[in-house]
C-alpha cells in the first residue's frame, strides 16, 4: 500500500494540488474577488495595490526563511501547516472590514504559499526525481495555472448567483480545506533521506547578477497586470461582459506554459527562451491597456498566462546553470529581486492610478520593465 501511495503521477498530482490551493487560489484568488471588494467596500486603488503587495511582502519574506537552515524539520510538516494557514487567512479575510486587518492577513497568507511552494517543491521534486520520472514536475507546476482557472470560474459563477465578497473568500478557504486533505493522502509521509552536501563556489558570475536583476524586473513588470486584469476589463464597457472569463482564460493559458517553455529552452536555450517569454509578456501587458476590443483583451490574456509561469522556471533553470553549485544562495537572490519588483508594482500602479485614472502609465512602465529584463538575458549569451 505504502509503494503504491508513493506513486511518482499520484505524487505529482498532490504537488497539483497543493500548488492550485496556495499559489492559484490562495495568492492569486485575490485578483477576482478585488473588483467586487472595490465596489462593495469602496477601496481606492491605491489600497487595493497596498493589500496586493503586502501579500507579495509575505510571500518574499516567506520564500527567503524557507531557503535558510533556520527552518527544521519535516518537509511534508512544513508545507501542510502552511496550507492550513493560508486557509484561515482567506477565510478570515470576510471577517472584517479593515484595511489594516486585510494588509495583516494577506500578509501572513503570502508566507504561507511561499512555504507551500518552496517545501512540497522540494520534497514532490526529490521523490519524483529519484523514482526517475523527473519529467512529472510539469504535472506539479501545472497547479498554479489550473488553480487560477478553477479559482477564476468558481468567482464568476458565484458572482453571477450575487454572491457577495465576503461569500466569495470564505468559498475559497473552503476549496483550500478540500484540497489540503487530498493533498495529505496523495503525499504520505517517507522516511528521511539523507541529502548531498551543498556545493558552495566562491566564485562570482557576472551573468547570474545581470540575471537577478532582470528576474527583478519581471517581478514588477508582471504583477501589475496580475493584480488589476480583471478591474481593467471590468472598468471598460466594450470588454465589460469578459470579466468573469479573462481570470480563467489566463489560468488556462498558464497550466501547460511550464512545459511548453521548457520544450523551447531545449531547441534555444533558457536565456533566449527567457527573453523571448518577456517580450511575449510585455505585448500582452501593453495591449491589455491600449486594445480594448474583445479580440485583443482576450489575446492578451492568452499570451500574459502562457509566459508569465514559464518565465519564473526559465529564471530559476538559467540560474541554477549560472551558480556553479551554490543553488541555495542564487534561489534566495533570485527570490529577493522578484520579491521586490512584486512589493513594489501593485503599490505604484494603484497610486498612479488614484492620480490618472488610468492603469496606461504604470502597465506601460510595467511593458518596458519586461523589455528590459528580455534584453539583459539575452545580453548574458555574449558573455
Amino acid at each position: 500500500m505504502t509503494e503504491d501511495r508513493n506513486h511518482p503521477l499520484r505524487l505529482a498530482i498532490g504537488g497539483l494540488i497543493a500548488l492550485a490551493a496556495a499559489m492559484g487560489v490562495g495568492r492569486f484568488v485575490y485578483t477576482p474577488i478585488l473588483p467586487v471588494m472595490v465596489s462593495a467596500l469602496g477601496l481606492s486603488k491605491s489600497a487595493a495595490g497596498l493589500i496586493a503587495s503586502s501579500n507579495y511582502a509575505g510571500y518574499l519574506l516567506g520564500a527567503l526563511i524557507a531557503v535558510t537552515p533556520v527552518i527544521k524539520g519535516s518537509r511534508r510538516g512544513w508545507f501542510l501547516g502552511a496550507l492550513a494557514l493560508s486557509a484561515a487567512t482567506t477565510g478570515l479575510m470576510a471577517v472584517s472590514e479593515s484595511l489594516a486587518a486585510f494588509l495583516v492577513l494577506r500578509f501572513i497568507g503570502g508566507v504561507a504559499s511561499a512555504f507551500v511552494l518552496v517545501y512540497s517543491s522540494a520534497l514532490v521534486l526529490d521523490r519524483l526525481a529519484r523514482a526517475g520520472r523527473a519529467g512529472l514536475a510539469a504535472v506539479h507546476f501545472a497547479g498554479v495555472g489550473l488553480g487560477i482557472a478553477g479559482s477564476a470560474a468558481l468567482m464568476a459563477v458565484m458572482v453571477a448567483k450575487g454572491a457577495d465578497w465576503r461569500a466569495l473568500w470564505w468559498a475559497s478557504a473552503a476549496v483550500t480545506v478540500v484540497a489540503l486533505a487530498a493533498v495529505a493522502v496523495l503525499i504520505p509521509a517517507q522516511r528521511a533521506v539523507p541529502s548531498a552536501p551543498v556545493k558552495r563556489d566562491g566564485g562570482r558570475n557576472p551573468g547570474l547578477a545581470i540575471l537577478i536583476a532582470a528576474y527583478g524586473l519581471y517581478g514588477f513588470g508582471y504583477v501589475i497586470t496580475a493584480t488589476f486584469i480583471v478591474a481593467i476589463v471590468r472598468a471598460a464597457p466594450d470588454i465589460a461582459p469578459l470579466e468573469p472569463a479573462i481570470w480563467l482564460v489566463v489560468g488556462l493559458a498558464a497550466a501547460p506554459s511550464i512545459a511548453i517553455w521548457s520544450m523551447v529552452a531545449r531547441r534555444i536555450g533558457d536565456l533566449a527562451a527567457f527573453a523571448a517569454a518577456c517580450l511575449i509578456e510585455a505585448l500582452a501587458v501593453i495591449v491589455s491597456v491600449t486594445v480594448l476590443t474583445p479580440p485583443a483583451i482576450l489575446l492578451a490574456a492568452i499570451l500574459f498566462g502562457g509566459t508569465f509561469m514559464g518565465i519564473v522556471a526559465l529564471g530559476i533553470s538559467a540560474g541554477r546553470r549560472l551558480s556553479s553549485g551554490d543553488a541555495e544562495r542564487m534561489l534566495a537572490l533570485m527570490t529577493a529581486a522578484f520579491g521586490l519588483g512584486q512589493i513594489v508594482g501593485p503599490a505604484f500602479a494603484g497610486v498612479l492610478f488614484d492620480a490618472t485614472g488610468s492603469f496606461l502609465i504604470p502597465s506601460a512602465a510595467a511593458s518596458a520593465a519586461l523589455v528590459v529584463a528580455g534584453a539583459m538575458a539575452y545580453a548574458i549569451k555574449k558573455l
